[in-house]
């Protein structure tokens, strides 16, 4: 990139969590090849430290349990530490959690669940915000959400919930956080296939090709969703492009929960179908 080919992200600070594979890995490698400098906050110790390693001198790895708020807290504080900045956090990590008949779910899955993906989420805004203010730039905050948090689905009952808190906090927090020039924010993924998606679908979380074409095959664009999508997502939130965008949730599913599926393939331009 030439000096004045800056990049997007030119010269800001972002931590990650889930940042050791999947939309998070996707998320901190395109933030530094647009010229940022990132930390890779992750459970997996090896895999981060992977990560952190193949992108250089703009990212660190640093251990991090999302449900110990003592570990987000760390996550932000080093990024400060490092380069004396925060501009932006991606509440990204995430589990699948317990899946099936409410009347079957053992409540101790379902806190499991709720730790992870709304405290972790809920801990990581306060935490990124805490530093944000201290550094006096302003910024900016994403979560992963779900399309699950705007749709039905047999069985992700508590992933349902707790994906739809996280648009709730996204919107309470922007406000809250508007004055102090932080934007707050969620994406909504549709199935992207990473090894998450692949664990549910084929049981497997490295058979990626064959979830690819399953999702493919559902999906009303033809293709699947790749985590590079979220990603770009994520920087257009993250970066100028997106500065006058707050307390919103971005759906980015092809078309999925817009009805687009739903359309029979036999419909033509005009026609009137009587209910």
């Amino acid at each position: 990139m030439s000096m004045n080919q800056q990049g997007r992200y030119h010269d800001r600070v972002a931590v990650i969590t889930g940042a050791a594979s999947g939309l998070g890995e996707a998320a901190a490698r395109l933030l530094v090849a647009e010229g940022g400098r990132v930390i890779i906050a992750d459970y997996g110790a090896e895999r981060g430290e992977a990560v952190a390693a193949s992108l250089g001198s703009a990212a660190k790895f640093i251990r991090c349990d999302v449900t110990n708020e003592d570990d987000v807290a760390a996550a932000m504080d080093l990024a400060v530490a490092s380069w004396g900045r925060l501009d932006g956090a991606f509440a990204n990590a995430g589990i699948v959690g317990v899946i099936g008949p409410i009347e079957q779910t053992p409540i101790d899955d379902f806190d499991r669940t709720m730790a992870v993906l709304v405290r972790g989420v809920f801990v990581t805004v306060k935490h990124a915000a805490r530093q944000m203010i201290a550094c006096g730039n302003g910024g900016a905050i994403v979560a992963t959400s779900s399309v699950a948090a705007v749709q039905g689905g047999l069985g992700p009952h508590a992933y349902a919930m707790a994906k739809a808190g996280v648009v709730g906090l996204a919107r309470s927090a922007a406000a809250e956080l508007a004055r102090r020039q932080i934007r707050v924010n969620a994406i909504a993924p549709g199935s992207i296939p990473t090894g998450m998606t692949a664990h549910v679908m084929a049981g497997d979380p490295d058979a990626l090709e064959t979830t690819s074409e399953r999702l493919a095959a559902a999906s009303p664009l033809g293709r699947a969703g790749m985590p590079a999508d979220i990603a770009e997502t994520l920087l257009f939130l993250l970066g100028d492009a997106g500065s006058y965008i707050s307390g919103q949730c971005i759906v980015v599913d092809a078309g999925l929960t817009a009805g687009a599926s739903m359309s029979p393939a036999w419909a033509k331009p005009g026609m009137v179908v009587a209910r």
